[in-house]
């Protein structure tokens, strides 16, 4: 892998990810996906009802679906995380597992990176009762108290799904209204999921795992609750070393513009890691593959224009 140029080196394992890794290849480019998981946002959904021409299943397992087509194409895939990327005519891509890998191209499809409350607590019990993945973690906690902390799908479905495992389960909300779709919230509020609206957690408490949380409203009153999980499903940021290069939005997402495009020639960015409006695995898809296609396009196009921003 270190002292090969590819074609294209395509960092995130997504949707949008790996969607770029089938494309890129059957157009016979020699690519690498770079990535310490695979799956993504999807893969930490309890169940995909609208990816089209798939049944409904868990997000984990399209995931997975995904990266057999990927790995059947033989694409290389390093499980590492990216350092540091230098642009240039080439771009250079330091690996954290030390290794630097050089690419004629490139594509982001690193997602985000979920958010922290930055709280007491909250760093000491983080694997030990403090979780950002409710898929991954829920099972661990079978007829114990716990509380998901957010407003959101993810926040929402984490609460119905663990709801079937754990007891009680608490969702605290800093609103009193969801941003979950409509018929997601409709099943929230047909659950056993006991609300904490207008609150926020200040503290996370516990001896060797998680014991409590403090929570406090919007009156400044506080109470206690005793759990012994709490997963955190409050949005998602980039990662500052991957879109340090590139022009951003307020929100530090990468700026693309319809064909994949970044302010940097020969790098293209797809998924949830742009400015791209809706955060859906299907777009992320459909982002993905136009990437790859595009990027095929300048890298055998003779006098392939970049434009000027």
């Amino acid at each position: 892998m270190a002292g090969k140029t590819y074609d294209v080196i395509i960092i995130g394992a997504g949707a949008a990810g790996l969607t770029a890794a089938i494309y890129s290849m059957r157009k016979q480019l020699q690519s690498i996906v770079v990535s310490p998981e695979t799956g993504g946002a999807t893969a930490l959904s309890n169940w995909v009802e609208n990816y089209p021409g798939a049944k409904a299943m868990p997000g984990l397992e399209l995931m997975e679906q995904f990266k057999a087509q990927v790995t059947a194409l033989g694409t290389p895939m390093a499980a590492t995380k990216v350092r540091v990327i230098t642009p240039g005519g080439t771009f250079h891509v330091a690996l954290e597992n030390g290794e630097t890998i050089s690419g004629r191209a490139l594509i982001i499809t690193a997602g985000k990176v979920p958010r922290r409350l930055n709280v007491p607590g909250e760093n000491k019990f983080f694997g030990r009762g403090v979780s950002t993945c409710a898929t991954c973690d829920g099972p661990l906690f079978k007829g114990k108290p716990i509380a998901i902390v957010g407003g959101g799908n993810a926040a929402v479905e984490a609460a119905l799904e663990l709801a079937e495992i754990a007891k009680p389960v608490y969702l605290i909300h800093r609103r009193d209204t969801f941003r979950a779709d409509e018929i997601t919230v409709a099943k929230l509020k047909a659950s056993a999921v006991q609300l904490v609206p207008n609150s926020e957690v200040t503290a996370v408490h516990g001896e060797r795992f998680v014991n409590g949380v403090t929570v406090r409203d919007q009156a400044g009153a506080t109470r206690e609750l005793a759990v012994n999980g709490l997963f955190l499903e409050i949005g998602s940021d980039t990662d500052p070393a991957l879109v340090a290069p590139f022009a951003t939005n307020d929100a530090h997402e990468i700026l693309v513009d319809a064909r994949q495009r970044t302010n940097i020639p020969g790098a293209f960015a797809a998924g949830d890691v742009t400015d791209v409006a809706y955060k859906q695995t299907v777009i992320s898809a459909g982002d993905g593959a136009l990437a790859a296609l595009e990027a095929h396009r300048f890298l055998t196009v003779p006098g392939y224009r970049w434009p000027e921003r």
